[in-house]
């Protein structure tokens, strides 16, 4: 079957920079996404998108700003303004907590528009984390706004939000979410005939781990069963060298990492 259209000119292994690279600079933030695309020539950002109390997609992991800010309360409770207050920087810390060299120095949570605009060059693998009626589409026009829609493939783990972002964009890219996953991933490993309803002709990229209860997914056949069906696979999240450097010679379509220094040495070493 004929591959999206997201994905011509794409070779493998894609270099897919996770949340910008976490273990290297605060995740999903502009400074970690600059960085993975000037420094390592990234060729496609991971991100997660919220919706804020007055309607502006921001660009965060979590539904709460706890984790990676001094700050406490969700991000569908805060205007982008109350965000906008918070220090993205506040618990990044690359030696186990020993330092926090980014505290006070500015980092903030961005806007979804922000990030598009920094890294106009790089695909974006786009996650939206908002379960709420309408967000779908709120999504769809700053994409459409920000010039965007072809070189963003995006979805969500809630098979529920998936299908509403495709009723909304059905000509976008859009990955698998969890429960057709499940579904496709089981049948290209029984073997069995695959019918319809398991290969699931709205989604064109499966972003899955490379193993599930240290069974191993992600092989030779199970590659060339998906690519038969015009799947590209993305696995995740990788930060090993060795996994990388074998995940890369089975040929699969893109590693995302929390270190995307690693993945650019392993890569430029194959090429």
């Amino acid at each position: 079957m004929a591959r999206h259209a997201f994905l011509e000119g794409l070779r493998p292994t894609l270099h897919i920079s996770h949340r910008g690279g976490s273990r290297l600079a605060p995740e999903n933030t502009l400074e970690a996404f600059r960085m993975a695309c000037a420094r390592y020539r990234t060729d496609v950002l991971e991100l997660d998108v919220h919706l804020t109390h007055d309607g502006v997609l921001v660009v965060a992991h979590d539904p709460d700003v706890a984790r990676c800010t001094e700050g406490e309360g969700t991000i569908a409770a805060m205007t982008l303004a109350e965000l906008r207050g918070l220090d993205a920087g506040y618990r990044f810390s690359a030696d186990g907590g020993a330092s926090f060299p980014l505290r006070g120095r500015g980092v903030r949570i961005p806007t979804l528009r922000e990030v598009l605009d920094a890294c106009p060059d790089a695909r974006v693998n786009l996650e939206l984390k908002t379960d709420v009626e309408g967000a779908e589409r709120r999504l769809v026009d700053e994409l459409r706004a920000a010039g965007a829609l072809d070189r963003v493939c995006l979805g969500s783990a809630d098979d529920a939000v998936s299908a509403r972002l495709f009723s909304a964009i059905p000509d976008a890219c859009h990955f698998y979410p969890e429960r057709a996953l499940t579904k496709l991933v089981m049948a290209l490993k029984s073997g069995a005939p695959l019918d319809a309803a398991a290969a699931d002709e709205r989604f064109a990229v499966i972003d899955m781990p490379a193993r599930f209860m240290d069974v191993p997914l992600v092989d030779r056949p199970f590659l060339e069963a998906a690519a038969a069906l015009g799947k590209w696979v993305n696995v995740w999240t990788v930060d090993d060298r060795a996994e990388m450097l074998a995940l890369a010679e089975l040929g699969v379509g893109g590693i995302m990492t929390d270190r995307p220094d690693v993945l650019r040495e392993v890569l430029d070493a194959r090429a």
